[in-house]
């Protein structure tokens, strides 16, 4: 499967994005997939996930309340939308698929990467 992530750009504090990552390939639906985000000079670090039937979703603690994972299997994309931004969201976001149908916050989970989106949060 290959990722293509959409969506990112400059908005406000308090505003709000949908981020989308579009795979190719049958095989979608079959993979859990993630989010992650990467700030400048930091560990990328996990955001939130969502297990191959969207049945459960798992978020890290700092966008929780804030973000939702989605996902429509009948269209390859997964999404992540996200509320209530604030300055330390900015980061370069990527999606990925994980090795089976379960979510996880581990990169290590991991076998398909996308290229990225920038989102900048200014306050």
């Amino acid at each position: 499967v290959q990722l293509q992530a959409s969506g990112g750009g400059l908005v406000q504090a308090g505003g709000s994005l949908r981020l989308s990552c579009a795979a190719s390939g049958r095989t979608f639906s079959n993979y859990g997939m993630g989010w992650f985000r990467q700030a400048p000079g930091k560990e990328r670090e996990f955001v939130a996930s969502i297990t191959w039937s969207g049945g459960s979703t798992y978020y890290a603690d700092s966008v929780k309340g804030r973000f939702t994972i989605s996902r429509d299997n009948a269209k390859n994309t997964v999404y992540l939308q996200m509320n209530s931004l604030k300055p330390e969201d900015t980061a370069v976001y990527y999606c990925a698929a994980a090795l089976w149908g379960l979510g996880s916050p581990q990169k290590r989970d991991y076998g398909r990467w996308g290229q990225g989106t920038l989102v900048t949060v200014s306050s």
